[in-house]
């Protein structure tokens, strides 16, 4: 077998370009180094003076973070196919003769940029890309939140009572191997969900409630063009409602309307949103009174567009199979903000396609 030559690589290169390389349309849409900045802020890498090897370029190994979104990989399944795939190697800027970061150090790299709780920055960074692209927060907005799973922990009912009342349980404080492992914010919820027709045809009367554990992720979008405005990670048993007042309305759209489901209809909210919002929550059922026929018909109005924005969990969780494999909510909080800023930059493709098109 002869060896690969440099005209060999740039024909599999041009070839798979021709198939249509997703990582080479981010290449040439996204501008990776507006974020260089913001990383060299929060990484603080030392100047070299002391010697030691030169530490890997912080956008190459934002843009890694990006594939392992894109992928939903593990560190070391990223380390293995950067080092396989020809157009992770191209994306990245990397020769094959040129060392490839390894999986500790993907680890690494993300735990700093946890650590300095840099992922909020990253991600205005690029809302402001944006906004200066003619993409501004328009006609309104829409909330919702979707269930994040994390790995399951087994816990007793006397270690989940400290957890809830924010302590930590006696028998781990003296075990720090074991309270490493231990997720003490991700939290049991149930997720309701719509009871599937039975084989002769009825419909049980009564939905089904399925335990649920893990993070919540809670995002606003602008109507549109269904980009992610605002957002927030919480575990999975929090309110979806009080996060509306707790920063997730967007201030700067051109528009004043606000649609979300039942879930945000409080008189806390109601009032809330009289400053400078209009109201298009979904009204609740009355207790134990059928629903007002103009109350109907005003909701399935709504849902029209409030449905949006489920088109934007849709798309996390069948492409980037949205799931938190860490340990905490500071980390939770980055695998999301991870996930958002990346659902963006592919809808930002999609935008410009749609725009050179036209």
């Amino acid at each position: 077998m002869k060896q690969a030559g440099f005209f060999d690589v740039e024909e599999r290169l041009a070839r798979l370009s021709g198939l249509g390389d997703q990582l080479e349309a981010f290449s040439r849409t996204v501008d990776f180094e507006v974020f260089r900045p913001d990383l060299d802020k929060a990484l603080a890498y030392a100047d070299g003076s002391k010697g030691g090897r030169p530490p890997f370029d912080p956008v190459l190994m934002f843009k890694i973070l990006v594939i392992q979104t894109l992928n939903n990989l593990s560190d070391e399944r990223t380390e293995y196919l950067i080092n396989d795939h020809l157009s992770f190697m191209r994306f990245l800027g990397l020769g094959l003769s040129d060392r490839v970061p390894d999986a500790k150090t993907v680890w690494l790299f993300r735990e700093r940029l946890t650590q300095a709780g840099e992922i909020e920055r990253l991600f205005d960074r690029f809302d402001a890309t944006l906004r200066n692209a003619g993409y501004l927060p328009m006609s309104g907005q829409i909330l919702d939140a979707t269930l994040v799973a994390a790995p399951k922990q087994r816990n007793t009912n006397a270690e989940k009572a400290d957890l809830r009342a924010g302590h930590i349980p006696q028998d781990w404080q003296d075990k720090p191997s074991k309270l490493s492992h231990k997720d003490r914010h991700a939290r049991w919820t149930l997720k309701f969900t719509k009871a599937k027709r039975q084989e002769d045809g009825t419909i049980p009367s009564t939905d089904l409630a399925i335990p649920f554990f893990g993070y919540k992720s809670h995002i606003s979008i602008d109507r549109k063009f269904r980009l992610i405005r605002k957002w927030k990670a919480t575990d999975a048993a929090a309110s979806d409602g009080a996060r509306l007042r707790d920063g997730l309305l967007d201030k700067t759209n051109t528009a004043s309307s606000v649609w979300a489901d039942t879930a945000y209809r409080s008189k806390a909210n109601e009032d809330f949103m009289e400053h400078g919002f209009v109201s298009k929550v979904h009204r609740k059922k009355p207790h134990l009174k059928p629903m007002p026929r103009h109350i109907q018909k005003s909701n399935a109005g709504k849902s029209v567009i409030r449905s949006r924005v489920e088109h934007v969990f849709a798309d996390q969780k069948s492409q980037t199979g949205l799931f938190v494999r860490t340990v905490g909510i500071t980390r939770a909080t980055t695998r999301i903000g991870l996930a958002n800023s990346v659902y963006n930059m592919r809808r930002f493709l999609l935008l410009e396609r749609i725009n050179a098109a036209a």
